[in-house]
């Protein structure tokens, strides 16, 4: 079942982190400080990873949905989406 914005606000902490799936293997992971974290798993060359989306409140659910979709779309085309984070990160720190 997916997520609403009302439960991803009012998601309370607990004693150990859980997380509240969202479909498409994305989810928040909910902190016992109460940080909120947008997380996606995937496979890529057999190896399952896991990509950061963003934190909440910065990264609403429907930016971190849009974030999900474009590194699905990286996998389609067979471009593992954290590696083009992370090339895409150094590339703007190079300017």
């Amino acid at each position: 079942m997916s997520v609403t914005a009302t439960t991803v606000n009012q998601a309370k902490p607990r004693t150990k982190p859980f997380k509240m799936s969202d479909g498409r293997r994305m989810y928040l992971q909910v902190m016992p400080k109460g940080s909120k974290y947008w997380s996606m798993k995937y496979r890529h060359l057999g190896k399952e990873k896991t990509l950061a989306l963003g934190i909440y409140p910065d990264v609403s659910l429907p930016l971190a949905r849009r974030r999900r979709e474009d590194a699905r779309s990286l996998l389609a085309n067979g471009i593992d989406p954290s590696k083009d984070k992370r090339l895409t990160k150094l590339a703007c720190l190079g300017k």
